[in-house]
C-alpha cells in the first residue's frame, strides 16, 4: 500500500466514526460518474437464484475490479420495503415495522465478502481462524473493518461499510421474500454456506449461486458488519437511513456458517459489540466517490 493512502488513514477513520445522521447522505453517498480510474470491467453471464421460487436463471452482470482485485457490482437507486412481514417464519420484533426506504444514490458494493488475501494485503496480517486466501476474512471487529476501509480509500473515493439499508436493498436484489431467491429454506444450500453444509467452517467466496444482482454469499458464510448502530426502525418512509447516532452494538447481517436458516433471512438483524472479533464475522465493502 502506498504512502499517500496511509496518510489518509486517520482522517478517513475519524470521518467514518463521527459522521452524524443529519449529514450522512451528503458525506457518505455521492453519485458515481463511472467506475473509478484504474478499475477494470467485465460483463459475464451468471447463473443466479431468482424469486419467487428460487429457479436458476441466466443473468448478465457487469463486474468492476479495483487495483486489489476486489470485484464490485453497481447498485442503482431505487425503493424497497425494509424489514420482514408479520407472517414471515422466524420474524423478530426488531425486524419491523416494515417501511418503505428510498436509496437515492447508486453505489458500488462488493460482489464478495472481503477475502483473507485482500485483507492481508491492506492490513499486513490475517487474523482468521479458518485459513484460505479466498475464504472470507473473519475474527475481525467492526473497528478492524472500518480501518481496512480507511486504508483502502484515496483522494477520489471512499471505501466504507454499507449502511444497514443499503445492505438489505442489495441483498434482496428486487425480491420481497424471506431469502433473496424465495421463501423455502430448503433451497439455501444452492446459495449459502450454513450449519447444514458448512462442516463448521467458512468456505471460499463465490462458490454458490449469487443473487439476481450478482452478489455472492449474501446469505451465510460470515455475518457482515454494517455501518449502523443497532436500534429500532422508525415508522414511516425513509430516505437513505443511516441508523441511530449512538448505541452499544453495531449491526451485522446475513448469517454465517454457524447458523440455521432463520438468521440468514434478508431481513434478519444481528448485533455485536464493535470491538468483538468472532470467528463467524466478516464484511463486504461499498465504494463511493468522495464528495
Amino acid at each position: 500500500m502506498g504512502t499517500a493512502k496511509r496518510g489518509h488513514t486517520f482522517l478517513i477513520l475519524a470521518l467514518l466514526l463521527s459522521i452524524p445522521v443529519s449529514c450522512s447522505r451528503e458525506r457518505l453517498l455521492a453519485e458515481p460518474k463511472g467506475p473509478p480510474s484504474g478499475w477494470g470491467a467485465e460483463t459475464r453471464t451468471i447463473l443466479a437464484q431468482v424469486p419467487p421460487g428460487g429457479e436458476a436463471e441466466a443473468k448478465e452482470v457487469t463486474y468492476y475490479t479495483n487495483e486489489l482485485g476486489m470485484e464490485f457490482v453497481l447498485v442503482q437507486p431505487g425503493e424497497f420495503t425494509m424489514g420482514s412481514a408479520r407472517r414471515e417464519s422466524g420474524r423478530e420484533a426488531e425486524e419491523g415495522p416494515q417501511h418503505q426506504v428510498r436509496i437515492t444514490r447508486a453505489f458500488y458494493i462488493g460482489a464478495h465478502e472481503v477475502t483473507q488475501e485482500q485483507y492481508a494485503k491492506v492490513m499486513g496480517k490475517n487474523p482468521s481462524k479458518f485459513p484460505g486466501p479466498r475464504n472470507p476474512v473473519e475474527q475481525v471487529s467492526w473497528l478492524d473493518a472500518v480501518e481496512f476501509c480507511a486504508r483502502l480509500s484515496d483522494d477520489d473515493h471512499i471505501y466504507r461499510l454499507p449502511t444497514e439499508a443499503e445492505w438489505e436493498y442489495a441483498c434482496r436484489a428486487g425480491s420481497t421474500t424471506a431469502y433473496c431467491y424465495g421463501d423455502d429454506p430448503g433451497q439455501l444450500g444452492e446459495c449459502a454456506w450454513y450449519v447444514v453444509n458448512s462442516d463448521e467452517k467458512t468456505h471460499e467466496v463465490g462458490l454458490k449461486q449469487p443473487n439476481a444482482w450478482g452478489q455472492y454469499d449474501v446469505h451465510g458464510n460470515v455475518w457482515e458488519w454494517c455501518q449502523d448502530w443497532r436500534g429500532p426502525y422508525e415508522r414511516g418512509p425513509a430516505e437513505d437511513p443511516a441508523g441511530p447516532t449512538a448505541g452499544t452494538y453495531r449491526v451485522v447481517r446475513g448469517g454465517s456458517w454457524f447458523d440455521y436458516p432463520l438468521p440468514l433471512r434478508s431481513a434478519a438483524r444481528g448485533r455485536n459489540s464493535p470491538s468483538n472479533r468472532p470467528d463467524d464475522h466478516g464484511f463486504r465493502v461499498v465504494c463511493t466517490p468522495r464528495p
